[in-house]
């Protein structure tokens, strides 16, 4: 490696085995034939066995931050069980220069019957450190925890909370030269989170790398140099982070997308009908009117819905609604309240409706629209579809709230 590397992956690849008792044979196998100088075949998969990561490869300079971000069970935290030697890679190379810290899970490496103060001793040792440097530090790494009395006391009647500042205070107190974090900024009260986001900060000018692992995306963003994709144990992306940050929110919305629609096609959320009614169709459309999943922010949204009529209808208006994921109402428009013409009648036959919205301004995400007939003078309803069709939304930014608004600050001082 370069004298500015620190961490560098080549090509790694993990497999794992779905039966205990079979990946315990492999594993007496491989020994066995490892002895006898015979290749143990680890980078061919066997009966039973699954890759948990392929081809993963990736450089992380000196003083610099990664953030490693993906779905559940994309082997964010395998990679990072690597990075920390618990793991060997069964095909590639891993190569790291300097001391590791880790804080991979709540409670790792400690023991349910000793104090936190004789775990501290514990875990520092583990981590390379003398007795002599442990007592030179310990007063720093209790303080830092804040758990009071607690530091005396077997950790067995810890909540998650009080392992986790115990954890990371050892963890980012022995000053590794690579950090390894997975996960661990979400619990804990706020001063905590506020005291280890001060502290990460520090260590990203004193350590010579951090790899971060977290659903956060604003403490990605916040903390990260670069940030490293990885979906279905693949890797995806590797670069910049707000280009990152963008790429996976599209990918969740695109996942998210196909989990409300799998094997659901057409079926209703909820649905009530006259039968003078009946829907055939509904989406939204494209700059070019062809039928889409996904718009960007800032495009026009433009809604069709397709009816048979099967009578004559008078005094007919329509509604449109558009939800959030969080099934909040965003978005709610009635026909009659409008500047455009009314619609006076249906007679008997198919009609395609379009609702064309030129500036939404809603936040990137999925959404569901929910569409109604009604009469206008009886305000009886003929046909009313409630989250029936799924689109994404998709932008460049991190999305908070429901809309995207230009804002001006300011401040004054009295």
């Amino acid at each position: 490696m370069s004298n500015d590397i620190v961490v560098k992956v080549e090509t790694v690849s993990k497999k794992f085995c779905r039966s205990l008792r079979q990946m315990m044979y492999y594993g007496i196998k491989d020994i066995a034939r490892g002895t006898l100088g015979i290749h143990s075949n680890s980078d061919r998969l066997r009966n039973g066995e699954f890759w948990a990561l392929t081809d993963i490869s990736f450089e992380l300079k000196q003083g610099k931050t990664l953030g490693i971000i993906g779905p559940n069970g994309s082997g964010k935290s395998t990679m990072l069980r690597m990075l920390n030697g618990i793991f060997m890679p069964d095909k590639g190379r891993i190569e790291i220069k300097g001391k590791v810290g880790a804080l991979i899970e709540i409670g790792a490496g400690f023991h349910p019957l000793l104090t936190g103060r004789e775990n501290i001793y514990i875990n520092g040792m583990i981590l390379g450190l003398t007795k002599k440097e442990i007592n030179d530090k310990i007063e720093e790494i209790i303080a830092f925890a804040d758990i009071g009395n607690f530091i005396d006391s077997p950790i067995k009647f810890y909540s998650s909370g009080m392992f986790v500042r115990l954890g990371f205070s050892i963890a980012v107190n022995v000053r590794p030269e690579i950090l390894l974090i997975d996960e661990v900024l979400s619990v804990g009260d706020l001063s905590f989170q506020n005291k280890c986001l001060r502290k990460l900060a520090e260590l990203r000018e004193k350590a010579n790398a951090v790899v971060f692992v977290s659903h956060n995306l604003e403490h990605v963003r916040n903390l990260c140099d670069k940030v490293l994709i990885l979906n279905n144990g693949k890797q995806i992306f590797s670069g910049n982070t707000d280009k990152a940050i963008v790429k996976y929110q599209h990918l969740m919305d695109q996942k998210r997308l196909e989990s409300l629609e799998n094997g659901r096609g057409f079926e209703l959320v909820g649905h009530i009908s006259s039968g003078d009614i009946f829907f055939a169709d509904s989406g939204i459309l494209d700059k070019s009117r062809n039928k889409t999943d996904e718009i960007s922010v800032g495009d026009e949204l433009v809604v069709f819905f397709e009816l048979e009529v099967k009578k004559d209808i008078k005094d007919i208006y329509f509604s449109l609604g558009i939800h959030n994921e969080r099934e909040e109402l965003c978005i709610w428009h009635i026909s009659n309240e409008s500047e455009s013409p009314g619609f006076s009648h249906f007679s008997k036959g198919i009609y395609r409706i379009l609702a064309r919205i030129e500036k939404p301004n809603l936040v990137p995400g999925v959404y569901t629209l929910s569409f109604a007939v009604r009469n206008s003078e009886t305000k009886e309803t003929y046909e009313r579809l409630i989250k029936y069709k799924k689109f994404v939304i998709k932008g460049n930014r991190i999305s908070r709230g429901i809309v995207n608004t230009n804002i001006e600050w300011s401040m004054l001082r009295n």
